[in-house]
């Protein structure tokens, strides 16, 4: 979807949505979670192993491994993002995967639509000629509307200018 050219440094800025995933627990909740699996999973394998089950203890240890290396994969996803940025020349959407490797679109705003589906699982998509993205993935579905609603709004505010 890249209809126009990419805005240079001296565009003004309409509108910015910078979108993360949500990651509900810090890192500091992480190392607090895994200290009291493993003190707790070191204690139940320390009860085995005094009654004589002492091949539970490892199988215990693995279990914190995996826990760890499950939160660890997931707090990697988490430094993806999106960018959308409404300039006076152009919208500009970027992805950063969990890799740091970019696609960007640039979009010709006189010509975009923003919709917003309401079903479960809501997306919201930006079309023009004929072609369409979706955007805001990483987003509850009241957040969705209210991103739809901001782009729609400084879209209408950049139409109004011209």
């Amino acid at each position: 979807m890249n209809d126009v050219a990419a805005p240079s440094h001296g565009d003004t800025v309409l509108f910015r949505a910078v979108i993360h995933p949500h990651r509900s627990l810090s890192p500091a909740g992480f190392r607090r979670l895994i200290w009291a699996v493993a003190a707790i999973s070191l204690g139940a394998g320390l009860g085995f192993f005094l009654s004589g089950a002492w091949p539970v203890i490892g199988f215990m240890g693995v279990d914190v491994a995996l826990l760890w290396w499950a939160f660890k994969a997931s707090y990697r996803s988490g430094h993806a993002r999106e960018t959308v940025e409404l300039t006076d020349r152009a919208l500009i959407v970027e992805r950063v995967d969990p890799a740091n490797r970019r696609q960007s679109w640039t979009l010709q705003p006189a010509w975009l639509r923003v919709h917003l589906d309401e079903r479960p699982g809501a997306q919201v998509t930006l079309s023009s000629h004929g072609r369409q993205l979706v955007v805001g993935t990483y987003l509850s579905p009241d957040e969705k509307r209210g991103f739809a609603s901001a782009l729609r709004e400084a879209l209408e505010r950049w139409r109004g200018v011209r």
